[in-house]
Parts: structure tokens; C-alpha cells; sequence
């Protein structure tokens, strides 16, 4: 059923309230990005720290979630423990479709639970159960018990955090179902925070499709140009890994710790060399045709004469970058197992991938010893890394619990800050110039994909920071429309303005289809405004001297051209704000 309102569950963990209510604003902030935003604006208390009981939560989905394919991510937001923020995350799997079919637009929570507890959400059930016996477990054994608590596939969601959550690392991920993630910015930890383990959502429920040709028609032709088109095909093929070789070519993929960006063994990790030997399977989230998740596999022998375990592991261009090329590793089944550990106790692969290519630097430039390290960390040294990333998601000691919070902090106590790959947050594997380190470092989630910086690099655009500046804010604005309906951003070609204008329409949304630039906009501004207030300053933001650095197929970093452009986009952001 179409409506304009938006039917909201809020969570008291504390008290053990549940309250179901409709809260006006589709036609104002659509919904996905849009409607966490207006309802962290409503729930959030934004003096108090980030592990407050009383700050919220947030998952959203959007308009269009369940009626189109790809239209297939939840929207995390959250008050984050990396900056005490406000911050997003998205998240693909079955959150959204769940929800969807549970009858729930978002869902808030807010409160501590009493002891370790699991929120269970149906559109006939909403229970907070005690299971303070899955506290300490990491993700695997947790998944498997909470499997047997709702059985069934399909429509049920499971999101659940590891030891690295419960410890309230801000590096902690939130697992959704097992092959997904809301990563980056410490979601994993503001369920460590609250007690909460999991969050199951049962869609036990059912929507009507709207009436009539138009909406037929309309599914049928964005079906096609996902199916029958070649535009989706290279995520299906190698998916993101394809951007290894490309990237490598480019000179442009970070490579121990950014000292290099490029190198010819890079091709032992790249898609082609996955798919050939490593590929098991392609997987895809609830209602995509496109099947973008590529799923390795590690063995673990179990028996001296020849015997093992296998386990599937899901992998993609970043993971790749952090735990392969950035550490040194290139070989592909030693990656995988580094995203196999990372992914057991609950950690964001990527930042402490970034984290621990600083401290083998640090470690080899005597900035640090092994007595901090624990372990002899080397580039190249997969058994060591593997060690390593335990002792970040356990916080063994000082120096892992301090590295844990950020590098930054890490290089802040030990030094070392000059070679600290931090774009705001630890950087993401494309090392393509100076649009894409300003976009990371000030953009909004501290993200690749807040805009495309990274594509704006690679084509020959000169070096006029209002250009840049103009396409970075656009293009952002443009982004902030797609995740307010929660398309999948591999899906931009696809769904274009008018395209996306025809989906509205066809299901009862004319409104949102007639004012899709002046919604982005406002959306934007919210975004921005929630993050301003919340103590976000783009000049106290540094773009670290390893940046300027490195050299591309463009040639040396221009770091003249890196410091107007960041200075500008930071003035614009405020002025976006208001």
C-alpha cells in the first residue's frame, strides 16, 4: 500500500517499550538517507557522547524497496564513536526487503539493554530476548544459533556484531547476513554499546503491487537493462576485483602502506586471478538480478592425514586493497583468509587492513617495537597479520586498543602521522589523485562513494578547483537521491533521473518523481546540517603527507591544487550546511 507517511518502530532497549507510529515527510526526504537523517534529527542528543543510551539507532529503507530490483540497501545512522558524529552506513542482503515485508519503513532503537539481548521485529512480533550466553562469541558461532532462534531464509534478516562490537571498537562492523556489512564509522560498536548482539527482522508479512500496466511496463524495462544489457555485466564477471588490474595499471593502487602504487605482483591478487583459482560462487542480495557478491573459499585442515575444513568468504575490490595489496599480501588465498578472521570477530576489514600497513611501517621505521606489535609485523606476513587482526578485534594491549580506536590516534601517541593513509577515516583502494583524497577526507561518510572523486581523477579535467568543487557537490547530491530510495549505486547507469522519475510515478509516488532535484538538495542540506552540528569542522581535517607523495600516471600529486581544492570543497560543505 502506497502511503505518504512513514510507519516507524522505536525500540526502548532500557525499558522494553516498543511503539509503532506514522511520521509525515515522504515528500520532503523520500526515505533511505532522507528519513534517517529526519529521524536522527527527532531522536538524537547531540551533546551527549556518541555511547549514550539515549542516542538512537537508525535502519531505513525507501520508497521503492520491494518494487524495483537493486533497490536493495538499509540505511544505518548513528552517532559515530570514530568522531562523535553523525554518520551512515549502508548495508545490502536481506535487511531491507525484510523490513519491507515486516511493514516497517525504519526501525529506531535506543536504550541499553539490561543484559545481552536480541531484537526480534515481525510485522506480528516485536520481543527483546535475553542472550547474554552469545556475548564473547564471534560471528560464525553467533550465526548459527541465531539461525536456529528464526529459522527460515527468504524474507529474514539477521544483523549481529562480534567480539570486536561488544568491545566497542569503532573499527566494529555490523554483520548482515553473513556475506554483507554496515561498515566504516564503528555501526558495530553502537550495538556493543547498547547490549545489543543482533537485530532479526522477520518479513513475515505482504504488500500489494500496485495496479494497472504503467508499473508492469516500467519493471519490465529496468529489468531488461540490468539482464539483457551488458551495463551490470562486469559486477556479475569479476565484480569490483576487476578493479585491481585497472587500478594497478593506472598507477593508482595503494601498495604497502601507499609507498608504492603500482606493482607487477598485484597480478597474484587481482579479479582475474580470484575468479580463476578461488571463486566458488556469486551470490546476490534480496531482489537484484545481478548477482555481484563474489564468494571465495579458505580450508582449514582438521586432521593430520589431509583433511579440512572449508569456509565461504566473500570478497571485492576493497577488501582486497586493504588486506592485500596494502599489507603486502598477493596472493589471493592468503587474502582470503585475513578477510576470514576479520570477518569472525566483527571488524570493518578495511580500516584495520589501513591501520596495521601504518604499523609495519611504524614497526620497521622504529617509531614502535614488537613489544607494542606483539607479532613480527612484516609486509607480506600473512600468518603475523592474521595474529594481529585478533589482537585488534580483543584490544590485547595499549598499543592494539589504541590502534583500534583509529590510526590517526595510533600515529597521534607513537608518530608516524606523515605516512597515516587516513582520508577521514582509513582510505579506500584507489589512489587516483587529488579529487578523490579531498572527496574521502571531507566527504560526508568519509567514503569512496560519497561522490566520484575517483572517476573524476581519470578523466583529463585540468585542474580548476571550482570545477572539481561543482562536480563533487553535484555529484553527491546526485548519491544522496539514490540512497534516499536505497538503490544499490552499481545500479546509477541504470536507474537515471528518468528512469527513477517513471519508477515513482508507476507506484503512486508523482510527487517525489516531480520534485526529485529540489528533495535531493534538502536531503543533502540535512545531511550536512546533522553532521555541522554535531562538530564536524573540514578545516580540522588533515590530508596526511604520504598523499602528496606518491606518484600516478598523471604524474606527482599536485599538492598545491590538493590544498585549494580541499579548502574550497571544506567552505562549500559549510556553506551547503548553512
Amino acid at each position: 500500500m502506497i502511503r505518504d507517511h512513514f510507519r516507524v518502530l522505536t525500540a526502548d532497549l532500557s525499558t522494553g517499550k516498543r511503539t509503532i507510529t506514522d511520521i509525515d515527510g515522504r515528500n520532503t526526504v523520500a526515505g533511505g538517507s532522507g528519513l534517517a537523517a529526519m529521524l536522527f534529527e527527532k531522536y538524537a542528543i547531540l551533546d551527549k557522547s556518541w555511547n549514550d543510551p539515549g542516542q538512537p539507532l537508525i535502519f531505513a529503507i525507501g520508497p521503492l524497496t520491494g518494487y524495483f530490483p537493486l533497490m536493495s540497501k538499509t540505511v544505518c545512522a548513528f552517532k559515530s564513536p570514530y568522531h562523535d558524529q553523525y554518520a551512515e552506513s549502508h548495508a545490502g542482503g536481506r535487511s531491507a526487503l525484510a523490513m519491507r515485508f515486516a511493514d516497517f519503513d525504519a526501525v529506531v532503537i535506543i536504550g541499553k539493554a539490561k543484559s545481552p539481548s536480541a531484537l526480534i521485529v515481525g510485522s506480528r512480533q516485536i520481543e527483546i530476548k535475553d542472550v547474554h550466553y552469545l556475548w564473547g562469541t564471534d560471528l560464525y558461532a553467533a550465526g548459527k544459533i541465531l539461525r536456529r532462534m528464526l529459522p527460515g531464509s527468504g524474507h529474514r534478516t539477521i544483523l549481529r556484531i562480534g567480539p570486536a562490537g561488544e568491545r566497542q571498537s569503532p573499527m566494529a562492523c555490523i554483520n548482515a547476513d553473513s556475506y554483507r556489512h554496515f561498515g566504516r564509522l564503528g555501526a558495530g560498536a553502537v550495538m556493543g554499546a547498547k547490549n545489543l548482539k543482533a537485530i532479526m527482522v522477520h518479513g513475515d508479512g505482504s504488500f500489494p503491487l500496485p495496479e494497472g500496466g504503467d508499473y508492469a511496463r516500467v519493471f519490465d524495462k529496468v529489468y531488461a537493462d540490468m539482464t539483457d544489457t551488458d551495463m551490470m555485466s562486469k559486477y556479475h564477471n569479476l565484480g569490483t576485483p576487476g578493479n585491481v588490474r585497472v587500478m594497478n595499471d593506472l598507477k593508482a593502487l595503494p601498495i604497502r602502506n601507499l609507498q608504492a602504487t603500482a606493482d607487477p605482483a598485484t597480478e597474484g591478487i587481482s579479479g582475474e586471478r580470484f575468479a580463476e583459482v578461488a571463486l566458488l560462487r556469486n551470490a546476490a542480495c534480496a531482489g537484484c538480478p545481478v548477482g555481484c557478491i563474489h564468494i571465495g573459499f579458505v580450508r582449514e585442515r582438521f586432521r593430520e592425514e589431509n583433511r579440512y575444513l572449508y569456509r565461504q568468504i566473500s570478497y571485492d575490490h576493497e577488501l582486497i586493497f586493504a588486506v592485500g595489496s596494502m599489507l603486502g599480501i598477493m596472493n589471493c588465498f592468503e587474502v582470503l583468509k585475513l578477510i576470514d578472521v576479520a570477518e569472525r570477530v566483527g571488524l570493518d576489514v578495511m580500516s584495520p587492513g589501513v591501520a596495521l600497513a601504518w604499523a609495519t611501517e611504524a614497526l620497521a621505521k622504529g617509531i614502535v617495537t614488537e613489544k607494542e606489535t606483539l607479532v613480527p609485523l612484516a609486509f607480506g606476513n600473512s600468518a603475523a597479520y592474521q595474529e594481529a587482526l585478533e589482537h585488534m578485534a580483543y584490544g590485547t594491549n595499549d598499543f592494539y586498543q589504541l590502534l583500534s580506536q583509529s590510526t590517526a590516534k595510533a600515529a597521534e601517541r607513537y608518530g608516524g602521522g606523515d605516512f597515516a593513509c587516513v582520508l577521514g577515516q582509513e582510505m579506500a583502494g584507489y589512489a587516483t589523485g587529488e579529487a578523490f583524497f579531498v572527496s574521502q577526507a571531507l566527504g560526508l561518510r568519509h567514503s569512496h562513494l560519497d561522490s566520484g572523486g575517483y572517476s573524476y581523477d581519470q578523466k583529463p579535467k585540468g585542474k580548476k578547483v571550482e570545477d572539481a568543487v561543482k562536480f563533487l557537490v553535484q555529484d553527491e547530491k546526485g548519491r544522496c537521491l539514490l540512497t534516499s530510495m536505497v538503490s544499490c549505486l552499481f545500479a546509477r547507469g541504470v536507474y537515471t533521473d528518468e528512469v527513477l522519475a517513471n519508477c515513482l510515478k508507476s507506484v503512486g509516488y508523482g510527487t517525489l518523481a516531480d520534485n526529485m532535484d529540489t528533495i535531493a538538495g534538502e536531503i543533502q542540506k540535512l545531511r550536512w546540517k546533522l553532521r555541522v552540528r554535531s562538530g564536524y569542522r573540514p578545516e580540522n581535517i588533515a590530508i596526511p603527507k604520504r598523499f602528496s607523495e606518491i606518484t600516478t600516471w598523471k604524474g606527482q600529486i599536485d599538492s598545491a591544487f590538493l590544498s585549494q581544492l580541499k579548502e574550497e570543497y571544506g567552505r562549500k560543505i559549510i556553506e551547503i550546511a548553512g
